[in-house]
């Protein structure tokens, strides 16, 4: 018995990551991305230290807000400053991991129909 939803035709899926992007829903976005279900963004972060809670207006004003933001940080585990974190906490739920860890995650929220947003920074 298959139990995965179907995905909406109109939703973004993150299909594959790599090579300093992003094919979502079919089309190659070049660089770090905003991924929300109804759209992608591109995102002018290269690397997690460059991350602050400013990096995130997009998400913060998203409407109808978003349940869940995942960071992936790239190929490892960074974590984001405290107040950073704190800040973006009074918003959303984050959770901080590995950009391929963070596609795949986005896809099972994504499936679930929670408003979820990833903040991917591309690998190569």
């Amino acid at each position: 018995m298959d139990i995965t939803p179907a995905p909406s035709p109109d939703q973004m899926r993150v299909e594959a990551y790599g090579n300093g992007g992003f094919r979502i829903t079919g089309t190659r976005h070049e660089g770090s991305v905003l991924v929300f279900p109804d759209r992608v963004a591109p995102w002018a972060v290269a690397s997690p230290t460059e991350i602050t809670a400013d990096d995130f207006a997009a998400v913060i004003e998203c409407a109808p807000p978003v349940e869940v933001l995942l960071i992936g940080t790239g190929t490892t585990v960074r974590r984001l400053r405290a107040v950073d974190r704190a800040a973006l906490e009074k918003c959303f739920g984050v959770d901080v991991m590995t950009t391929g860890a963070a596609c795949r995650t986005y896809n099972v929220l994504l499936a679930e129909d929670r408003r979820v947003a990833a903040a991917l920074i591309a690998v190569d």
